[in-house]
């Protein structure tokens, strides 16, 4: 095939289009050099001054506004920078017993702080801070850098400090590294009163007890003040006050100090001897309502809650709820004679000390034989309390236990204080009617117990239980005839003779009425047969009483189980005392 020379007529064409657009581009570019020298036209210069001479006079209209009409606002600008409003801390309320002897009392004490990213990564100076502080020096500056790292701008170094204790950190000066002024809780009664008075948190604010439930009270409300302060955060300056602050308000408990201490003493020698699980001790004046004494084993120290056993911490006297067993028989009977079908001389055949209910076996520890109401209490007999109970009316025994403050809650406003459980008498059956009587089938607290125990002390009116100590005693609710009532408790007093099945109890120159119980533990897989708690309720002295008093065990261990060997004894000890104590006149000569 022949090849086509490059001068071909048919390449001519080509090259003249080619031409052609270079010279075009060439043009353009020219015009485009020539427009870019040009100066700008007149009105577009216009346009733009006018813009910029605009702009120039409002900034300036807005600096003399500012200068002439409007300090203020400058003023504050820069005050922000300068000037800061500090809160002050108000002092918590102090709580104190009945005779002003403090139970938790707020101290002055100083926390240091710091903003990480102001802190100068010095480990000399870091070291000097960690030793002043007792802490180990790698380990504060590892805080340090951590925090600083992650951005925050505050962090605790140590808190809640003595002012002597903080003093040598605080002369460090170090940058970035401040202190404020706090205030600490301390309890001078220790583990004594723990679980009712309760303990706050490192931020002064109530966590448990009496210090949770009257928190808002006791806390009062924070004051502010406007204060100097330079450029990296410290005082220069305290200006002006702006508002004080208010104190909380000061907390009088119903207990008594002296009551308390020898109370819980008691309960925890008792608890110690038996190698028991634990135990409860609840006094109450009988006048008054006011609880004069309540501990619990085990308890904690508030003031050191190191290796602390969260178990520790509950108020069990108001919080949990148990089968109280016989010790409920007096309250029971008081129905009976209520309904006019018994009197104190009633005699109830309780042979043969065993009784078939539904398909349940009811039984006395022997066969008593006829009793009247005086021998069914001082013999505990349960034949003879199901057989009055399932002659009566199907909600008589209920309607006593509810009138006496069962299935309720005591209204004290303690946190957690349970209402027991009194199951509404709906299609019960004999059994359960028969249980009731002697304390089976029902649950009560400690505190419970003892403000219905107040109506057979204070002529048949039960009394609310109080925690604070109050200026007019109530009047109480009428709930038992007062005959009944005294005849009760002369029945109950027979119990606690030197001969008695609560000889134990016996108070030397007083007259004590009292009731035993021993309850076998209940457990979701039923009834323990070796496990038990030891109940003793009694009131003192009979001719005037002054003191109603509950003491339960909670599982004893040792050879002893029953209420008359293990809680008896420390009603008997702590009675004694208390009576003695409170100035009550003796008005018996038993055991002299």
């Amino acid at each position: 095939m022949a090849t086509r020379r490059p001068d071909s007529p048919r390449d001519k064409p080509s090259r003249d289009n080619a031409s052609k657009e270079k010279a075009l581009r060439g043009k353009a570019a020219a015009a485009a050099r020539k427009s870019a020298r040009a100066p700008m036209g007149a009105g577009r210069y216009r346009i733009m001054l006018f813009i910029v001479l605009a702009g120039l006079l409002a900034l300036i209209g807005r600096i003399g506004y500012l200068q002439l009409f409007d300090q203020q606002f400058l003023q504050d600008q820069g005050d922000a920078r300068t000037l800061r409003v500090d809160s002050i801390n108000a002092h918590r309320g102090m709580i104190t017993d009945r005779s002003g002897e403090p139970l938790a009392i707020s101290t002055p004490v100083v926390t240091l702080w710091a903003d990480p990213r102001k802190v100068p990564d010095d480990p000399v100076r870091l070291s000097l801070l960690a030793r002043a502080l007792g802490q180990k020096p790698d380990d504060l500056i590892r805080r340090i850098r951590r925090y600083r790292d992650g951005g925050k701008g505050f962090m605790y170094i140590k808190r809640q400090m003595t002012p002597p204790q903080a003093q040598p950190a605080i002369d460090l000066d170090i940058p970035g590294v401040s202190h404020k002024q706090e205030y600490k809780r301390y309890y001078p009664s220790g583990e004594v009163s723990a679980q009712l008075v309760g303990v706050t948190n490192v931020d002064d604010k109530g966590q448990e007890g009496l210090e949770l439930a009257y928190n808002s009270y006791l806390s009062g409300t924070p004051g502010k003040r406007r204060v100097l302060k330079d450029r990296k955060g410290r005082l220069v300056r305290d200006l002006h006050l702006i508002s004080e602050a208010k104190p909380g308000g000061d907390l009088t408990l119903s207990i008594d100090l002296r009551l308390q201490y020898m109370a819980y003493r008691e309960l925890k020698a008792a608890v110690a001897e038996h190698r028991a699980d634990g135990g409860t001790l609840v006094m109450m004046d009988a006048r008054t309502g006011e609880v004069l004494a309540m501990v619990n084993q085990k308890s904690y120290n508030p003031n050191n809650r190191a290796g602390l056993d969260p178990a520790g911490l509950r108020n069990r006297a108001i919080t949990d709820a148990f089968e109280p067993g016989s010790v409920m028989k007096p309250l029971a009977m008081s129905a009976g004679l209520a309904s006019g079908k018994y009197q104190a001389d009633s005699v109830i055949d309780t042979t043969p000390g065993y009784m078939r209910v539904d398909r349940f076996t009811i039984r006395d520890f022997r066969n008593y034989g006829k009793l009247d109401m005086a021998g069914i209490l001082y013999h505990s007999s349960n034949i003879g309390m199901s057989r009055m109970a399932l002659s009566l009316e199907d909600d008589a025994v209920w309607n006593r236990y509810y009138s006496l403050g069962l299935g309720q809650s005591p209204g004290t406003g303690f946190p957690g204080e349970t209402t027991g459980v009194l199951p509404a008498p709906t299609n019960w059956s004999r059994s359960k009617r028969a249980s009731m009587s002697y304390g089976y089938g029902i649950s009560v607290s400690a505190l419970q117990l003892a403000s219905a125990f107040t109506a057979l002390a204070n002529d048949g009116r039960r009394l609310p239980p109080s925690l604070l100590k109050v200026r007019t005693p109530p009047v109480g609710d009428q709930v038992i005839d007062p005959d009944n009532a005294h005849a009760l408790l002369g029945m109950m007093e027979k119990i606690v003779q030197p001969n008695g099945p609560a000889k134990r109890a016996v108070v030397e120159g007083y007259r004590i009425a009292g009731k035993t119980g021993t309850v076998r533990k209940v457990t979701s897989s039923g009834y323990q047969k070796t496990a038990y708690r030891s109940l003793f309720v009694g009131v003192a002295p009979v001719s005037d009483p002054r003191i109603v008093t509950v003491v339960m065990i909670e599982n004893p261990k040792g050879q002893e189980y029953y209420g008359g060997l293990v809680a008896a004894p420390v009603f008997g000890r702590v009675a004694g005392k208390a009576l003695r104590l409170l100035d009550v006149p003796p008005d018996s000569k038993i055991g002299e």
